[in-house]
């Protein structure tokens, strides 16, 4: 009796089987590209990354004005606004008042402020609770996230008295 077709099929499934439990574990991704508003040449990329429960967030920003700008995700995926006033309010599926990230209280989309230095350019990297990477009410995909002229104060309700928006982008899944 020939066992070698009974074999080519098991190492065959196992190969299948392997590939499936790799795309299954995979962590999910997406990124915005930042472009002006409200009359800036402000620009940039952020990346998002499912890490278990949690969101690794990277951006870097170029044309800004030295020093702290809030940073949210807000709930629309519509940055067509001169204004970004189409990303309408800050993502908040809790319905939390707003805050500092890493308190026990605030919007889901809550960043940390970027701070941008003598040249503009500001980077920063985070880690988000309350978020995933997907399109489900806590989902980022298909929101947007928005630059602001001021830095949030983390008090002011209810978006941190950020000023106006100079820079929006819709975040997109990869």
């Amino acid at each position: 009796m020939n066992n070698a077709l009974p074999l080519a099929i098991a190492v065959s499934l196992g190969t299948l089987l392997s590939s499936c439990a790799t795309t299954q574990t995979a962590n999910p991704t997406a990124t915005a590209q930042l472009e002006g508003r409200s009359g800036t040449q402000v620009t940039g990329t952020v990346n998002f990354r499912q890490e278990g429960k949690l969101v690794h967030v990277e951006a870097q920003v170029r044309g800004l004005t030295p020093g702290e700008h809030g940073f949210h995700i807000h709930e629309a995926g519509d940055c067509s606004a001169p204004d970004a006033a189409s990303a309408k309010g800050h993502f908040n599926p809790g319905n939390k008042p707003h805050g500092r990230h890493g308190d026990m209280s605030h919007h889901a989309g809550d960043m940390p402020n970027l701070v941008a230095d003598a040249s503009g350019n500001a980077r920063l990297t985070a880690t988000m609770a309350q978020l995933s990477v997907g399109t489900g009410n806590d989902g980022v995909i298909g929101r947007s996230v928005v630059v602001h002229a001021d830095p949030d104060d983390y008090r002011s309700q209810p978006a941190g008295n950020s000023g106006k928006r100079v820079a929006c982008g819709v975040i997109k899944g990869r």
